[in-house]
Parts: structure tokens; C-alpha cells; sequence
């Protein structure tokens, strides 16, 4: 996993966490990557310098490793939830059935809609496998059960 340093056109900053420099490239060369502030698809890579840990977290630092996902650069809570509201407020909720359900839209075996729901590890690498363009947000669990 690699996280790099990325800006619209409007000078927005934000992080993007890729597979690979590989899949950067895919997907910034196939136009699926947006701001999450203002939603241009015009976004450059930023020079960013590489993170090296050189040694364990000593127990007795009272410092919480930092979670994959769950930390914004750049972004004030405030918009943090407005982005959130406004997956929510725009997509269907499928629940455990998004893979199933991401499949039948990518195959055109249902008519094309905006889901959401959970996947399993294995279930995000089968999808990305198949060619099926997915993305993993970090919902809080006290808004993950609201309908759309």
C-alpha cells in the first residue's frame, strides 16, 4: 500500500492510498480519480517523501499506531461529514450483498446504480481482480446503518 500526496486543479490536497504506483497510473490514466472537496478530475501527484519506520512503537509511548483509513490530510472534520453525508445521501445501501451486487452492475445484468455496503479483504481482491472499480470509505459504524 502506498499513499501519495495528491491536487485538483484548484489546489485542493488530499492523500491517495493505491495498491501500487501501477494502479496510480491505471487509474489516473483511465480518469477515475476526483477531489474529494470539489469533485475535478483533474488531479496531479505531489512530490511526497517515503515513510520508513525504523523501529516498533515502544509500549510505553501512550501514542496509538494510526489506522489505515481513518485519518484526512488536509480536511476539517466538518468536511470529512459533509463528504460522508453526501455517500450516504446519494448511494444504496446493499449491505453484505455489495459484491454480489457490484458484479451484476459491472456485468450490465442490472441497470447501472451508486451502492454501498461491506466486503471482506478477499471479496475487495476478487472485485479488483474481475476489473470491477471499487472503493473502501471509511463510514463511521453510527451512520453505516442509515437508509439512503
Amino acid at each position: 500500500m502506498i499513499v501519495l500526496n495528491l491536487s485538483c486543479d484548484r489546489e485542493h490536497r488530499f492523500e491517495g492510498w493505491f495498491s501500487s504506483n501501477e494502479d496510480f497510473d491505471r487509474q489516473h490514466g483511465r480518469k477515475m480519480l476526483a477531489c474529494p472537496l470539489c469533485g475535478s478530475g483533474e488531479i496531479v501527484r505531489l512530490p511526497s517523501a517515503p515513510h520508513v519506520r525504523t523501529g516498533a512503537v515502544p509500549r510505553d509511548a501512550g501514542t496509538a499506531v494510526p489506522t489505515p483509513g481513518r485519518h484526512y490530510a488536509n480536511l476539517a472534520p466538518e468536511v470529512v461529514t459533509k463528504l460522508i453525508d453526501h455517500i450516504i445521501d446519494a448511494t444504496e445501501d446493499v449491505g453484505a450483498a455489495f459484491p454480489e451486487e457490484a458484479r451484476k452492475i459491472h456485468y450490465h445484468e442490472v441497470p447501472e446504480r451508486q451502492i454501498r455496503g461491506t466486503a471482506s479483504n478477499r471479496e475487495v481482491h476478487a472485485l479488483r481482480d474481475e476489473g470491477i472499480e471499487i472503493v473502501a470509505l471509511p463510514i463511521p459504524p453510527h451512520r453505516a446503518g442509515k437508509t439512503h
